[in-house]
């Protein structure tokens, strides 16, 4: 594939996040690009091809690309308070997250939830479709918008649509317990290819749509109503050199230097995790501390610094669960703190990627250990920056991403005594096994990184407009 075939054509990417806020100021309108592993990977794809970003915002219009930046446009949809709340905080969120994390006990299904998720999909393929040319890819993104390509199928049977996953797919016996699993899966198939991280969440939608819908399916392909959808798995990158660069920059040393000369530790361990019950914050403490009843001569020689980043407090089951971790890092603290000494330092709150990228090099060992992940950025992040290739990841084996980086620690969240012996394996480890470890992942993840993920997806949608 040249990379003349590549651009011929221009990407209408849909998401419920856009890349930017949007603020009104004297000067005129002032964009905040917004963090996050979706804008970070798909920005570069966009600015080279031009093309269109739709998403949910405020102020609600079109917005031009400006001369000299980024050749693409931002269309943004306004969403009413009920609607935001019945599509993102409601089914979104309280029904489709839990059920593919495999949260079983916090799915909750409301029809009138179901209405409004399908009137914001619906709202979402209309813009899409105003805005795509007839040979554009429309490009949607995520369980949010998972009833748009139905809508775009349905306006525009020619339309050129891929879909990406990014949370785990769950096994077949938990998926079909949604109640509008079939219109879920069937809107997935109006797609002309869908893709997952991991090979394990590409098998489940299989398995699903061959148990629920009675597709057949045959390799990477599923055949339905006529319809022929090709099924990819490809873990998303991350700027490998962006990372590196930034983790040698004179500022980071400083902020490194600083880091270290307040904690006094001798070992720092590391956790950073948006707040979520699925994240294993809790699960991460309680297994510190039985480090500490085992092992007493760790007092005053370790910490685990643990970044919780505020996410969809609106949803009660998250305002329960910090509720929980405030409360167990308090007792931990106070149990075997010695007034300068504190085993956990919790900090609660946002912090720019700069900021993100100091603590990964000061930290000693990067606790990435999720209860369930669709893929999880951070272990990449940690590996990136660690340039003088040492330091130890311990992972959790229901992290999609321990399918990449095999060399990490891989442990079973649930189990503290796993967990410990991790750390205590950790602690433990020479610098030669750090860094052949070390050293392994780094070269994994510069191989597979964002350009390489771009690159098997614009391939993959070349092949759309241009067919061999």
């Amino acid at each position: 594939m040249t990379a003349q075939s590549r651009l011929s054509f221009r990407l209408i990417i849909v998401s419920n996040r856009g890349p930017y806020n949007l603020h009104t100021t004297q000067q005129g309108l002032r964009r905040e690009k917004t963090v996050g592993g979706l804008v970070t990977s798909l920005l570069p794809m966009v600015e080279s091809l031009g093309g269109v970003w739709v998403a949910a915002g405020d102020p609600e219009g079109r917005y031009p690309s400006r001369p000299g930046r980024p050749s693409f446009d931002l269309r943004y949809i306004h969403l009413t308070p009920e609607q935001v709340q019945g599509h993102y905080h409601g089914l979104s969120n309280a029904a489709l997250w839990p059920l593919c994390h495999y949260f079983l006990d916090h799915v909750h299904y409301d029809d009138a939830q179901w209405q409004i998720y399908e009137q914001v999909n619906q709202q979402f393929a209309q813009v899409a479709l105003e805005e795509a040319r007839s040979d554009d890819v429309i490009w949607v993104h995520d369980y949010q918008l998972a009833r748009v390509p139905h809508y775009l199928r349905h306006e525009r049977p020619s339309a050129r649509i891929a879909f990406f996953w990014h949370i785990p797919f769950p096994s077949v016996e938990v998926f079909r317990t949604l109640p509008w699993r079939r219109p879920f899966l069937e809107s997935l198939l109006a797609c002309d290819w869908v893709g997952f991280h991991i090979p394990e969440y590409a098998r489940n939608f299989m398995d699903t749509v061959h148990n629920v819908l009675g597709a057949d399916v045959e390799d990477e392909f599923v055949y339905y109503a006529g319809r022929t959808t090709r099924v990819l798995a490809r873990p998303i990158g991350i700027d490998d050199c962006a990372v590196s660069h930034q983790a040698r920059s004179r500022r980071t040393v400083q902020r490194v230097e600083r880091l270290r000369q307040t904690l006094k530790e001798k070992k720092v361990i590391l956790g950073v995790e948006r707040m979520d019950y699925t994240k294993g914050i809790l699960e991460r403490i309680q297994a510190m501390e039985r480090l500490l009843e085992l092992k007493p001569e760790l007092y005053g020689q370790v910490s685990l610094i643990q970044i919780a980043i505020p996410s969809r407090m609106k949803v009660q089951a998250y305002r329960r669960k910090k509720r929980e971790i405030d409360e167990i890092v308090g007792r931990v603290n106070g149990r075997f703190s010695d007034g300068i000494w504190m085993p956990i330092r919790y900090l609660y709150h946002s912090f720019s990627p700069a900021e993100l990228v100091a603590y990964y090099r000061a930290a000693d060992i990067a606790l990435v250990t999720p209860l369930r992940d669709g893929l999880n950025l951070v272990a990449k992040e940690y590996v990136a920056s660690r340039v003088d290739a040492d330091g130890v990841l311990i992972l959790s084996e229901f992290a999609g991403v321990a399918y990449q980086l095999p060399e990490a620690l891989l442990v079973n969240p649930y189990s503290t005594e796993d967990m410990v012996a991790a750390l205590v394996q950790a602690l433990e480890m020479s610098k030669n096994e750090q860094r052949r470890r070390m050293q392994a992942m780094q070269d994994r993840i510069k191989t597979q990184n964002i350009a390489w993920w771009a690159k098997e997806f614009l391939d993959r949608m070349s092949s759309l407009i241009h067919p061999e």
